[in-house]
């Protein structure tokens, strides 16, 4: 018996860090990418671009979150990944708006200790930019680090949830 591959609908909106591209199908959401993402999410014949209700209901949060009136995301998703990388993915959801942990904190808080490089590259990997928040995973000694949407967007974002001092450079 084979299974029909589930269409995934796709739509690129703007936002204060640039467009951004969306995801997702009756699963969930799929991705939230930069314009310029490090690891892209796959794309099937699958995918589309179209209208589809968690779309809608992303763009909203997006634009609710930029406005600085949302603080959670309150969304079906759908990510693919390895078991490990749902692992990281969840903790991420776990770092209140406003905070930042370092790798060795996200290592700690899915009880792999020594698995700061893992975490690292499993956080590097999260198909869902700024809802799933991988922006607040900073150096152990509190530095920016890499990120997917580059650091002047990383810097935007935590200084957007109040977890950056305003005004401080990069560099």
């Amino acid at each position: 018996m084979s299974h029909a591959t589930p269409h995934v609908f796709t739509r690129a909106v703007a936002s204060p860090v640039g467009p951004l591209f969306l995801a997702a199908s009756d699963a969930g959401l799929h991705a939230v990418e930069f314009a310029r993402h490090r690891h892209p999410v796959s794309r099937g014949d699958h995918w589309r671009q179209g209208a589809h209700a968690v779309l809608d209901a992303t763009e909203q949060q997006l634009a609710e979150y930029f406005a600085g009136t949302r603080r959670t995301f309150d969304l079906p998703l759908a990510a693919r990944g390895t078991p490990f990388q749902g692992e990281v993915w969840a903790a991420l959801t776990r770092i209140p708006y406003g905070a930042t942990a370092s790798y060795v904190d996200l290592a700690r808080m899915i009880g792999r200790p020594g698995a700061s490089r893992a975490v690292g590259a499993a956080n590097g990997r999260n198909p869902l930019s700024i809802v799933v928040p991988c922006h607040r995973v900073i150096g152990a000694g509190g530095a920016l680090t890499g990120f997917g949407g580059g650091l002047p967007t990383k810097q935007f974002l935590l200084t957007l949830e109040g977890a950056w001092p305003r005004g401080d450079r990069l560099l």
